[in-house]
């Protein structure tokens, strides 16, 4: 486009129209640019937005020939961004086992499981970003494009809040991130095969099936129940709620069942096992339980041989101890666990007496050294803890002994133990009701043995 003085001045647009180029070419004699023949220009090639005005006053000033200079951007269109979904677990489950600090690796600790609690957030959601229009330099809006909100990934046992933004845990169990669209808590955590250095540790806030066995060293833990396919090993085994074993447990000497609620196998070999309700098995042997209510070993042997037994109310069984005379000692009639916290009660109370008859020769001690105007500052601080523990120690040994006494009430009301024989008890089973005790010396068949007053008598086996 010509201009008023002679200098020609070309207006190039690029292909997006976000910017515009000015080229100045000098006439003959060479009488510069003006503001206005630039205007002009831009004007006639409807350039109206975003004009470099320090651009065009440097061009007038300070002009540079045939060659092409911005003089005009416009703006860019930015797109939105997608909303996204935040997860307060973790999506990734790593199965690398960690490094002890003796360079050791420890493939029980694998922590393949997320247990979660009812209530708890699983994961937000992040809303999308609105995009921002552009504009061209000759004034035409470029549009944007928005960001698509996310999608809340609602699986089972899951619940949204009221705005729809977060995800929350509707039950106790494992939560899991499904084909990347789901998150699901499940209350059952299934495990296909064995469990173990493949799988490490079990922990897990609802309940456990395993499919295969349980290795010697490993551990599982559930809040819930647990189900076992094929045979335990010296392994450690604690439910909230009952223990099945399809199988059974050969425990050599180390392992371990601990349930809540019923304990039931086929068989229960060297092992420790504690049920706060039944057991019911085929065979326990060589084993120490402990039993709320009632130990029932019925089926096909019936065998009760070996260990210890502390159970509650009744023991049934077949076949109690061996033509061998192995020693088999059965205690019934009191809840083993009231016992035992008897015993640490009465073991905490004599230690507690102990300790405030220090405290108090301390603080007598002392106490005459204050009255001699004697007592040292570093002294004077043990003076005041004596007294705090005194106080401390006092106040403990009355719930000690008030817990004593509920206890105390239990035992002796609890004392209607009886063990019933469905075949033989052999010489070498000891047996105890209370505060009676029996030792078999003479093979017994069919009976009940129960506490009359001080002995404990044989009675017929349905008594």
């Amino acid at each position: 486009m010509a201009s008023q003085s002679d200098v020609k001045i070309s207006v190039t647009v690029s292909p997006d129209e976000l910017k515009a180029f000015i080229t100045l070419f000098p006439g003959e004699e060479n009488s510069g640019v003006s503001r206005a023949d630039i205007v002009s220009a831009l004007q006639g090639q409807r350039i109206v937005y975003g004009i470099r005005e320090d651009v065009i006053d440097a061009c007038c000033s300070n002009p540079i020939y045939n060659e092409s200079i911005c003089v005009a951007e416009g703006l860019p269109a930015q797109n939105g961004r997608n909303g996204s979904v935040n997860y307060h677990f973790d999506t990734t489950v790593d199965k690398t086992p960690t490094v002890l600090e003796d360079g050791r690796i420890n493939y029980r600790e694998l922590n393949l499981i997320q247990s979660v609690k009812q209530g708890q957030l699983l994961c937000t959601v992040v809303p999308p970003v609105m995009g921002i229009q552009g504009m061209t330099v000759k004034g035409k809006p470029i549009p944007a494009v928005n960001g698509k909100p996310a999608v809340l990934p609602r699986g089972k046992n899951v619940h949204s809040s009221e705005d729809g933004q977060s995800l929350y845990a509707s039950t106790d169990g494992e939560v899991e991130y499904l084909d990347t669209t789901k998150v699901s808590v499940y209350t059952n955590h299934e495990i296909p095969a064995d469990v173990d250095n493949s799988t490490g540790n079990i922990n897990f806030v609802g309940s456990v099936i395993i499919k295969g066995n349980v290795l010697s060293g490993f551990s599982v833990e559930a809040g819930g129940n647990v189900e076992i396919y094929g045979v335990v090993e010296g392994a450690t085994i604690r439910a909230g709620g009952n223990i099945i074993l399809r199988r059974g447990m050969q425990g050599m000497g180390k392992g371990t069942l601990i349930a809540g609620g019923d304990i039931v196998a086929r068989y229960i070999e060297y092992s420790n096992v504690e049920a706060q309700n039944n057991i019911q098995s085929e065979a326990v042997m060589h084993s120490n339980v402990k039993c709320g209510n009632k130990l029932e070993l019925t089926g096909r042997k019936g065998l009760l041989v070996g260990g210890t037994c502390k159970v509650g109310k009744i023991i049934v069984a077949k076949v109690i101890g061996s033509h061998m005379a192995t020693v088999t000692d059965l205690e019934v009639g009191t809840d083993p666990t009231v016992r035992e916290r008897y015993k640490q009660v009465k073991e905490e109370l004599t230690s507690g007496e102990s300790d405030v008859k220090k405290a108090d020769q301390a603080i007598t001690i002392l106490k005459k050294l204050e009255g001699m105007g004697a007592l040292t500052p570093d002294k004077q601080e043990i003076l005041t803890k004596s007294v705090r523990t005194k106080i401390y120690l006092s106040s403990r040994l009355e719930e000690l002994k008030r817990e004593m006494l509920v206890l105390d009430e239990k035992l002796q009301m609890e004392v209607s133990g009886k063990v019933r024989c469905l075949n033989t008890i052999y010489p070498g089973v000891k047996v105890t009701i209370g505060t009676c005790m029996m030792y078999v010396k003479e093979s017994l068949q069919y009976c009940t043995l129960y506490r009359d007053g001080a002995d404990i008598r044989v009675g017929a086996v349905d008594r």
